[in-house]
């Protein structure tokens, strides 16, 4: 167990990808605190997983301090941070409003910050015993290439970028090491809202064809799963990953390797 008797936060705990990262911690031996707006998050599910639930919504400055100040408390520690909590708009710049737009920069990059910035000092506290501590950001491939319809979501992806890379500059003196990984499509509750949303561009096509034509785009023919995604947060986590640090990790089958005009 890589990760026995370290501690881990994870916002966005109870939701798609959230729960994956939790369940995988617990499994390698980490005590694990599953931070989201509801106990049932986005899969609407309420299940014992040996986490501890705490009720954060990441756009709030004084829920942010509050989480820290319980795990002080109960831990003292902090050894692992994963900023997953995030939402998805599916509109061009034109569509979205003003509101929209702050919303998806308030939980996406500034949740990112605000968590980040009040879990340093505990973080400092468990670098201080020779091994590091480690920040998960949760970027996107839209960080780095758009799809159609996601304007203010690939913006924000951007900005998790741009400060990860910051967070790993400033903080890797201390012991904290900063990455962000970038996913493609993963199988979530947001991935199955794009099929039916105005941003999937279906045209009439059924749930079942457009899933099929997402799979068809990647060079692996799929789509992954949340535990592909855990099981490179659980890497990044761990003391395997002591060097690796200010990095965008994109997993998303190959999709963004591939020349997209050119695919047969």
């Amino acid at each position: 167990m890589i990760l026995d008797g370290k501690t881990a936060l994870v916002t966005g705990g109870r939701g798609g990808i959230g729960r994956a990262i939790v369940a995988r911690f617990r499994r390698e031996g980490a005590k694990v605190y599953a931070a989201d707006l509801t106990q049932e998050g986005s899969l609407a599910v309420h299940d014992e997983d040996g986490s501890t639930f705490i009720k954060l919504d990441v756009t709030q400055e004084a829920d942010a301090i509050t989480a820290m100040e319980l795990i002080a408390e109960e831990v003292g520690t902090l050894d692992i941070l994963v900023n997953a909590a995030g939402i998805e708009i599916e509109k061009s710049i034109e569509e979205t409003t003003l509101e929209e737009w702050n919303l998806s920069f308030a939980v996406n990059a500034t949740g990112t910050f605000l968590t980040s910035k009040y879990a340093l000092p505990l973080m400092r506290k468990a670098a201080s015993n020779g091994t590091s501590a480690s920040i998960i950001n949760f970027g996107s491939y839209d960080g780095f290439i758009a799809d159609p319809g996601l304007a203010a979501y690939c913006a924000t992806k951007g900005a998790v970028h741009a400060l990860t890379r910051a967070m790993a500059c400033d903080h890797g003196p201390e012991g904290i090491r900063v990455n962000a990984i970038c996913p493609g499509y993963v199988d979530t509750p947001m991935l199955q809202s794009f099929f039916t949303g105005d941003g999937s561009g279906g045209g009439g096509k059924t749930i079942d064809q457009l899933q099929q034509a997402v799979r068809d785009v990647h060079p692996m023919r799929t789509y992954g799963t949340p535990e592909d995604i855990a099981n490179l947060v659980n890497w990044l986590a761990s003391d395997e990953a002591r060097y690796a640090s200010g990095q965008l990790w994109i997993l998303d089958g190959g999709l963004s390797a591939q020349v997209q005009q050119m695919k047969l």
